[in-house]
């Protein structure tokens, strides 16, 4: 583990790749988000509590429901692409950390009775979760176009309807056609960071 990734291992993942507004017409099969998946679930999150759910939507059936909640700009984006995967947070995550956590088995009394804790809690590592999701893809080869700008409750009512989930972001998957613009500038690390 203490061997660093070589420059072109690091390219794919950061330097080379950029987030994709097009997508080749293709149909990509389901082993490859299982595949996806099986690297994801090994990112950490805090107590190892993995609340973040993927529903992965490639079937025209399923784009035509996810399409109505999502910006008009963004529509046609989840509608080419391969795959459209919503990124959702179990709210009740906790109740699985007896499984999850087997070193403290009332871990979940931590979370059951304090409302805001399980909310951010669920919300920061569902988000972790799904930077892991954009990395594990662009290590497989695929390209990501992570989105924002769709209405939560609307997704939440189509897909998580009677459960305990909601919509965190979505994120196009698939293979990327060149953009119209260049990729977008970057802060340097004087701009964004400090050493103390």
């Amino acid at each position: 583990m203490t061997t660093p990734l070589d420059a072109a291992s690091l390219g794919r993942l950061f330097h080379e790749s950029r987030s994709r507004n097009g997508w080749a017409a293709e149909t990509l099969p389901e082993h490859t988000w299982r595949q996806l998946y099986e690297l994801v679930k090994y990112g950490p999150t805090s107590m190892n509590a993995s609340p973040a759910r993927f529903v992965f939507v490639t079937s025209e059936a399923g784009k035509a429901r996810l399409a109505p909640a999502v910006m008009e700009s963004n529509r046609a984006k989840v509608m080419a692409a391969p795959c459209t995967v919503i990124i959702g947070q179990d709210m009740a995550f906790y109740e699985k950390l007896p499984q999850l956590f087997p070193p403290k088995p009332d871990a979940s009394l931590m979370f059951s009775g304090n409302r805001a804790l399980a909310d951010v809690t669920a919300f920061r590592n569902s988000s972790l979760q799904g930077g892991y999701l954009i990395l594990a893809a662009r290590g497989m080869g695929l390209d990501v176009g992570p989105m924002s700008g769709f209405d939560n409750a609307g997704v939440d009512a189509e897909f998580f309807t009677g459960t305990s989930v909601k919509s965190n972001f979505i994120c196009a998957l698939g293979h990327g056609t060149d953009e119209s613009f260049p990729r977008l500038p970057r802060l340097s690390f004087e701009e964004a960071c400090e050493v103390v």
